[in-house]
């Protein structure tokens, strides 16, 4: 006998007790991606943030072709591009304050060198120089995160521990569209909505995850809509609107500040570019199609707004063409002379305290070091023992 077979287990209707938890009207997302530039609502726009915005957009543009470049000069092992995306980088990294936290995916250099790090330090890892390349701690940056959404629950873990100590801190996830089809990502948001976390989940929706398109990981009506099954806010936001997406997540992280809870943010946008410069994107995608999307360049629309309200000239878009050009010229110098490694280093900072596998291949490693030291002392080996 099934349960339902069981005399009186059948119940046409729900018990009394079962209500909504939340009405999950608030928590829908608009209809359209939420625009700024070239509406109305752009009259009432900050110059001086625009400006802001714009000038870390033509060094985020800069930047991304310098470190593509570099990949093909052998430079950098790999480097996934965020061009057509910089509105969203730059955004995530001005609406937090210095307190907050920023956790990165892998194409998220440009936001964390929005936010003040170094851009060589930010290009470290991917040059296979080093775990990480900067201190997390330091910086408030989370380690560039290669797995997929792995570092969203580690975003929901430091934001519930600090409002647990009282500090007042906010972290912002930032995920691609196929980060979203990994567990990681739907645990996150559990967790985050039933603990109120000071978090907020920042989705890029580019289009592709890697050549899968997002139709074909999704039935849902938009990414943000997942928003309501976890009982917060989704919103919807154009990603190449810059003066919208950073008022979206200001706005999303002022209410995790103020005990609101988690808000998911999904801002649709596109890759330029391929996924890395091991990607053949023409295999997926069509030149026509990429062509129709530089027509919403993020950097372009900004320009537009600023130049019809007479608050960028020529010489003010030279003047910041300039400095990314000087940014541009620093990044290449330093990023051209061969850093100085020590293979130990692989097993610095690992654990706070060495496990005992890790003693003994630091033990092999450093045996095979000396053997070679010995046998060819000119040798970089030799000259560093």
């Amino acid at each position: 006998m099934t349960v339902l077979e069981q005399p009186g287990s059948y119940r046409p209707t729900p018990p009394p007790a079962w209500r909504p938890r939340t009405d999950p009207a608030p928590l829908l997302p608009d209809a359209e991606p939420y625009r700024v530039l070239g509406t109305e609502a752009a009259d009432g726009l900050d110059a001086g943030l625009l400006l802001r915005l714009y000038g870390h957009l033509v060094r985020g543009r800069r930047y991304n072709v310098q470190a593509t470049a570099l990949t093909r000069q052998g430079r950098l092992a790999v480097y996934p591009s965020s061009t057509g995306q910089e509105a969203c980088e730059v955004a995530a990294a001005l609406a937090l304050r210095e307190q907050d936290w920023l956790f990165p995916s892998y194409r998220d250099t440009l936001a964390a060198v929005a936010r003040g790090l170094d851009p060589v330090q930010a290009l470290t890892l991917l040059r296979g120089d080093w775990h990480t390349g900067y201190d997390p701690h330091e910086h408030r940056i989370a380690p560039l995160c290669t797995p997929l959404a792995t570092q969203l629950p580690h975003a929901v873990g430091l934001a519930h521990a600090a409002r647990l100590k009282g500090d007042d801190v906010v972290a912002l996830a930032m995920v691609g569209d196929g980060g979203t089809s990994e567990g990681d990502f739907h645990e996150a948001l559990n967790f985050a909505a039933v603990w109120r976390a000071p978090v907020v989940f920042f989705v890029q929706n580019n289009g592709f995850a890697i050549s899968v398109p997002l139709a074909k990981q999704t039935a849902a009506p938009s990414l943000a809509h997942k928003a309501v099954g976890y009982g917060m806010p989704g919103r919807l936001v154009d990603g190449n609107d810059a003066a919208a997406v950073h008022e979206v997540l200001t706005d999303a992280v002022r209410r995790a500040r103020e005990g609101g809870g988690p808000t998911l943010v999904e801002a649709v946008t596109y890759r330029m570019e391929a996924h890395t410069n091991a990607d053949d994107a023409t295999r997926y995608r069509s030149d026509a199609e990429v062509e129709t999307w530089r027509g919403h360049d993020p950097l372009a629309l900004l320009e537009q707004e600023l130049t019809a309200r007479k608050l960028l000239d020529e010489a003010g878009m030279a003047a910041e063409r300039e400095a990314a050009e000087r940014m541009a010229a620093d990044l290449r110098e330093r990023m051209n002379q061969d850093p100085v490694l020590d293979p130990m280093d692989l097993f610095t900072h690992v654990y706070a305290e060495q496990t005992t596998q890790l003693r003994e291949q630091a033990g092999l490693l450093r045996a095979e070091l000396d053997a070679a030291a010995e046998a060819a002392p000119d040798s970089p080996e030799g000259k560093q023992r």
